[in-house]
Order: structure tokens, then C-alpha cells, then sequence
């Protein structure tokens, strides 16, 4: 008796509009990463090469729910946000497809500097999962690092962080929502943000003179956390979007 083979079905890589669930239960180890391409003109650059390199090839998992990029604006950096369903498939990509789309980015645009690659877990989120139908006009990374591992001080501070947010007595109505995830190496917790506009974020900034907040004790004790060595902010464009058609 013979047996059919099957054959893995090929899914063909496109664009989406769409912003990415940082919420999806599929995804299991979401990474960021930082490059550093000097200029406006090479942030477009980078991108068209990078959705260039990525269209013309298969998409190249399954384990792969979506790959966004985004403009800094600062004129100089891009974020890099892929969901993976867990750190051994994107090992595994790595090891097969990785480096010749990385190649073909480099002879696109030279002298790419890739300044950091983070490897996360979502821990909680402050807001609605599905923005509420509110399309984010800018993306605001806040980027805490501490004076050491401590996966039990990285949960205790974003439980902070969202009591403070969510006992606010005057919340800036331009925050979306917040998705805090927790580095696997447990020194490191990466707030995602969704903002209305980058406008909207600075007059958040302005509004009490010490950052995001109210003066509450809540956010006093956020902004004093013992071991917290540093913090920078960060804001983004959602430029480019690939998920598998």
C-alpha cells in the first residue's frame, strides 16, 4: 500500500497596515531589536530593503506570527519586533534563512550598525488588548534597565508601574494602551506603549515635570524603585508590517 507525501505548504510574505497584537496567545518569545542607519533618508532605505528582501522569499515559519519595523524619531534608529511562537524557531531560522536576508540588507544599505537584539517574555498589559479601535499614531518604548538579575523585582515593578497607572487621578487621555514585557535574562523590562500621537506622549512628558503620572505616591515609589539603574524613552513610527499571506 502506498502512502501520500505531503508536502509543507509554501506561504508567500506581505504587507500589513495593521499594528501588531502584543497580546496574540500564539506568541511565546517576542524579541526587539535596535539598528542604527545614521539618517532619515536611510531609515526608508532600510525599510524598502527590508521589505524588499522579505517579499521576494517564502515566509519562513510558521512559528512566525509577524515582523513590524519602525522609524525612531530621532532620525537615526529603527525597531525591530518579531513574534515568535518560541525562542527554538527563531534559533532555527537563524541557523537556515537568517544570514542571506541579512546580507542582502547590508548591500543595500551599508554600514548598518546592530546595536542590540532582546529576548522577552509579555508579562501584563494597562489597557485595552484591542486598543479599543484606536490606531496608534506613534509607539513609545520605555526601556528600564536594573543593577542585576532579579526576575521577581522585574514582576514587582511593573505590578507598580500598572497600579500607578491604573489609580491616576488625571491619566493623559492619549495613552492607549501599555504592554510590559519582562527580558528572559531578568535584568531588563521593555514597556511597550501605543500613543495617539507623538504630541499627545510630550504633553504627557511636560504635564508634571517628572515624567509620565500624576504626583501620587504610586508613581513616587515607581520613579524611586531600589536597583533601577537606568531608563530611556523612545519614540517610534510603525513603518513597515510583514506577516505570512
Amino acid at each position: 500500500m502506498s502512502r501520500t507525501i505531503r508536502t509543507p505548504e509554501i506561504r508567500t510574505t506581505r504587507r500589513t497596515e495593521a499594528h501588531p497584537d502584543l497580546a496574540d496567545p500564539r506568541v511565546g518569545a517576542p524579541f526587539f531589536s535596535t539598528w542604527r542607519v545614521g539618517t532619515p533618508q536611510r531609515q526608508r532605505q532600510t525599510v524598502e530593503a527590508v521589505a524588499a528582501t522579505w517579499e521576494r522569499r517564502p515566509w519562513p515559519a510558521d512559528d512566525l506570527v509577524s515582523y513590524h519595523v519602525y522609524t525612531g524619531h530621532d532620525g537615526s534608529t529603527l525597531l525591530h519586533h518579531s513574534q515568535w511562537a518560541s525562542e527554538q524557531a527563531y534559533e532555527a531560522f537563524v541557523r537556515t534563512r537568517r544570514q542571506e536576508r541579512v546580507d542582502e540588507i547590508d548591500t543595500a544599505v551599508p554600514g548598518i550598525e546592530r546595536l542590540r537584539l532582546g529576548r522577552y517574555r509579555r508579562y501584563r498589559g494597562s489597557g485595552p488588548a484591542d486598543r479599543a479601535g484606536r490606531v496608534p499614531g506613534c509607539i513609545v518604548i520605555v526601556d528600564v534597565e536594573f543593577d542585576g538579575p532579579a526576575p521577581e523585582r522585574q514582576r514587582a515593578w511593573v505590578d507598580a508601574v500598572i497600579e500607578a497607572l491604573e489609580t491616576d487621578p488625571r491619566p493623559h487621555p492619549g495613552g492607549i494602551a501599555a504592554h510590559f514585557h519582562l527580558s528572559t535574562d531578568g535584568t531588563r523590562v521593555l514597556n511597550y506603549a501605543d500613543w495617539e500621537s507623538a504630541q499627545a506622549h510630550i504633553d504627557a512628558l511636560n504635564a508634571s515635570g517628572e515624567g509620565i503620572g500624576s504626583a501620587t505616591e504610586q508613581w513616587k515609589r515607581v520613579r524611586t524603585w531600589p536597583g533601577r539603574k537606568s531608563g530611556t524613552v523612545s519614540r517610534y513610527d510603525h513603518a513597515l508590517g510583514l506577516v505570512p499571506a
